[in-house]
């Protein structure tokens, strides 16, 4: 593999070009997700990203915007090749203006997808490594991964089915993340022992802002409630306060009957109490490659390049499916410590995918149902 512009700076991390990372597994991958709202129910909410998966050989950038009861996506992917820092798929690029602070998105108009955007995203926080993610799964490394936080704020145009908003870098807020290293990705796996290996995947990944500081917390079960990743921390906008390692987290979900999807919670993080208030799911899972479509998923080859649009309608979602990836709530948030509240909103995900006791869940597709006492 030839040298590329990045080969230029003192960033290596193996006696090899940039191009090539430390480890040959196929599921290697490096990805940049944003949320982006007015932090409203009648204003679009959108979820894109950019993954590059250097083993293989591919480039992928997603955008699906929760428009009323619509949901509008575009995807691309190409092939990579050496240079891993072009950030650009067909129309959609990505431009880092300052690292760990500014980042500039932006969507072309295209005539497959009702949707474009030009938007600059400035951080409010540090940005926050939050703890690795390590699971093996039959000996094999599944989750080898490390990944950044941040909230922020949101300013340009964003045009949603001919409609034009304008972002004006105060109200309309979000978050995003930087990820990179194993996790499955790509083509499924061979038929086999693990291929047919499943088990719980508990997920609750919340990035909330309030007025002085932001507070990120993860948190991942196996199918009997067992933590398998989890840790919370407040990470204040005056860079001098720091960041704060907060307590254990424990949670008591709020589920609407029928369904796995989430209404309200009460978080705990040690000495701090967080309230949760569901204000608009977005079901980014579809269309965007995070695995329920067989034919498009992140990191699978699609050609050299290739450019779609999907749209779908909220109501007439597959069911099923909806229950095999996190939904992406924005919702508002009240905090609790030591008797003093403060109030703020971002994302809260959230995904009870699989078996999981303490929520009832026996399966994949059992949903919940009214009783007694919630978790």
């Amino acid at each position: 593999m030839s040298l590329s512009p990045f080969d230029d700076y003192p960033i290596h991390q193996i006696a090899d070009v940039v191009r090539h990372v430390g480890t040959s597994d196929r599921n290697f991958y490096d990805r940049y997700y944003f949320g982006c709202h007015g932090g409203r129910a009648d204003l679009p909410y959108l979820i894109t990203g950019l993954g590059v998966y250097p083993n293989l050989g591919v480039t992928d950038a997603f955008a699906s915007v929760r428009n009323g009861e619509d949901i509008v996506v575009f995807r691309a992917s190409r092939a990579l090749g050496d240079d891993r820092a072009d950030l650009k798929v067909g129309p959609y690029r990505i431009e880092v203006v300052e690292g760990l602070k500014k980042v500039r998105v932006i969507l072309e108009p295209g005539d497959d997808y009702d949707l474009a955007f030009d938007i600059t995203y400035t951080g409010e926080i540090p940005a926050s490594l939050e703890p690795g993610h390590y699971q093996r799964q039959l000996g094999r490394v599944m989750f080898d991964t490390s990944r950044f936080a941040q909230t922020g704020t949101w300013a340009g145009q964003l045009t949603v089915d001919g409609t034009t908003h304008e972002l004006d870098g105060v109200n309309w807020s979000g978050n995003r993340d930087r990820s990179w290293g194993i996790r499955p990705v790509g083509e499924g796996e061979p038929a086999g022992r693990r291929a047919t290996l499943a088990g719980g995947f508990f997920w609750l990944y919340n990035v909330i802002s309030f007025p002085e500081y932001s507070i990120v917390f993860i948190n991942q079960e196996d199918e009997h409630g067992t933590k398998v990743v989890s840790g919370a921390r407040r990470v204040w906008r005056d860079p001098a306060k720091g960041i704060e390692e907060l307590g254990p987290i424990t949670h008591d979900i709020t589920l609407v009957p029928g369904t796995r999807e989430s209404s309200s919670a009460v978080i705990t993080l040690g000495d701090i109490t967080v309230t949760a208030e569901i204000v608009l799911p977005h079901y980014f899972g579809f269309g965007t490659g995070y695995g329920l479509d067989p034919d498009w998923r992140h990191g699978m080859w699609q050609g050299d390049l290739v450019v779609q649009g999907k749209r779908y309608k909220t109501a007439e979602l597959d069911a099923t499916l909806k229950l095999l990836c996190p939904v992406d709530n924005l919702a508002t948030f009240r905090l609790v410590e030591n008797g003093v509240e403060n109030h703020g909103s971002g994302l809260f995900e959230f995904g009870p995918i699989g078996p999981h006791k303490p929520s009832g869940f026996t399966g994949f597709v059992d949903t919940h149902q009214e009783r007694d006492s919630d978790s």
